[in-house]
């Protein structure tokens, strides 16, 4: 009810289009909107509602705003102002919290501790110094909120509700899976709440991009880490949402949109994990012009299926082979076999043909998604899961990089990317790769052979004495057995006993 309210006074409902909804969720809506506040914007409203509401509905937000295609690109970005959005808690309970994860006083880990400089909704971010044997040092550490956990908990039996609700309102919503909206949303809260995993993600991340250029990451401190506690290298940088500090420091701004686009693409389809929260808040450049990222809570991860569509679909797009593309979705069982590829193809030249008529500047891969996201619709494709983050992630990027260099031809940037994974894993290299792959496969079921066969022929044994003597039963089984069929005679009797008592009853009436 608190929800509701907050949410219909703040001017949510207004984003509700109520000529699309069955007549009794259409006037509950009406009467909502009555309440609302006359001055609000509906994407601002909703993120202003999900403020008050707290920690939980901040995340929701958030995560809302990974998918454009349920609430809308507008407001998709208007959700994307939460981040860093919630009031600090005292610097007491974070000491409190950091003696309690680490056991031990302040003091053994860390020579001071600032007062909170960043609060989001999961926990908020202290700069401590570290003494010791290598010298002095600055890190960043992130503590969980007291009770967040506790408070997700409680909040996302609501979220469900509504997800369902949804569902049972609007039939067609089925497609864009809300549920699975909450599922995931539980999913990365669950990693978000143990810092470890976070750590984990850094240290991955760090294998993974060790060779590459223009791009860094921070060192957790695994020793000052525990469950509700994160500790990392400090970085020294100018964020890339001051875009006068940057072009102050003389940094090039139109290569740093490069980097971002490119270090992007790099991550999710050459390693198929990627930093799948790189708004402008959570990125900065270093004195050596590098593009840092921080704030590892929420990952993607995409397999060689989804890397392999996402590379095949750009490059499908930047050589305008619009049959390649269709082909591409209906080999990854993204379109039913129902519909034809051919039709399927026309559909996306509509797409294709238009952007490719534009000047750099005004290709858009947000607008792109947008359309790509009306052909679902007409052509029965259901919401992949699995695409959900690599879909948000590069509209983020590519508004993150156009904010940079409003010219930015996205196409010619991804490009290079794009042809090399292209070119060594679908060329003949990966060809020949895959071959191995699959010899060594092979090679691993032949060796199994013997024990499969030692299994069959060992339970066929077992199957023909069932069938001479009959199968035994456990004595748990029979317990079981014999119950079930207590409670089916117990229910049998009571309804021969409501038929006896309902024909004398009616006997007696007639009498």
């Amino acid at each position: 009810m608190r929800a509701g309210w907050t949410l219909a006074r703040e001017g949510a409902l207004g984003l509700v289009d109520v000529y699309e909804l069955p007549a009794p969720a259409r006037l509950a809506v009406r009467l909502g909107r009555l309440i609302e506040r006359r001055t609000v914007d509906g994407g601002k409203g909703l993120a202003a509602a999900m403020v008050k509401l707290g920690p939980s509905w901040v995340k929701l937000g958030q995560f809302l705003a990974t998918r454009p295609d349920v609430v809308g690109f507008a407001v998709a970005r208007d959700l994307e102002e939460l981040q860093d959005r919630m009031p600090p808690f005292p610097r007491e309970v974070a000491v409190a919290e950091i003696e309690r994860a680490l056991d031990g006083p302040l003091s053994h880990f860390f020579a001071e501790l600032s007062e909170p400089v960043a609060a989001a909704s999961v926990a908020q971010v202290h700069k401590g110094v570290i003494r010791d044997a290598d010298g002095e040092r600055q890190v960043a550490v992130k503590v969980l909120r007291p009770g967040v956990d506790r408070r997700f908990r409680s909040d996302l039996s609501t979220f469900y509700f509504a997800a369902r609700a949804i569902e049972r309102l609007d039939p067609r919503a089925k497609r864009l899976k809300p549920v699975e909206v909450v599922d995931m949303l539980a999913r990365t809260v669950a990693f978000e709440m143990d810092s470890r995993l976070e750590a984990a993600a850094l240290s991955e991340m760090a294998e993974n991009i060790a060779d590459d250029p223009d791009f860094r990451i921070p060192a957790p401190d695994w020793t000052r880490t525990a469950r509700t506690v994160l500790t990392l290298e400090w970085i020294d940088g100018i964020p890339l949402s001051d875009v006068e500090g940057l072009r102050a420091a003389g940094f090039d701004l139109k290569e740093l949109a490069r980097i971002i686009i490119q270090s992007f693409l790099r991550h999710a389809i050459r390693d198929g994990f990627f930093h799948a929260d790189m708004h402008q808040g959570n990125l900065m450049i270093d004195a050596s012009g590098n593009l840092v990222a921080v704030d590892f809570g929420i990952m993607g991860r995409a397999g060689l299926k989804e890397r392999r569509f996402l590379a095949e679909i750009l490059h499908g797009f930047i050589t305008r082979n619009y049959l390649r593309v269709a082909e591409v979705h209906f080999e990854a069982g993204y379109v039913p076999a129902t519909h034809s590829i051919e039709d399927f193809a026309q559909a996306i030249r509509a797409i294709g043909e238009p952007i490719h008529q534009k000047r750099a500047d005004e290709i858009s891969m947000a607008k792109l998604l947008t359309l790509l996201f009306e052909v679902t619709d007409l052509f029965d494709m259901k919401t992949r899961p699995e695409l959900i983050l690599l879909q948000k992630t590069m509209v983020v990027v590519e508004g993150v990089a156009r904010r940079l260099n409003p010219k930015l031809d996205m196409w010619a940037t991804a490009d290079p990317v794009v042809r090399e994974w292209i070119e060594r894993n679908l060329g003949p290299l990966g060809k020949l790769g895959d071959l191995g792959t699959q010899t060594l496969e092979a090679g691993k079921s032949i060796t199994l052979l013997p024990s499969l066969l030692t299994r069959a022929e060992s339970l066929a044994g077992r199957l023909h004495e069932a069938a001479e003597k009959g199968f035994a039963l456990l004595p748990e089984s029979v317990e079981a057995i014999g119950k079930a069929e207590a409670r089916r005679n117990r229910w049998s009797n009571l309804a021969l006993w409501v038929i006896a008592v309902a024909v004398v009853y009616i006997a007696w009436r007639g009498w």
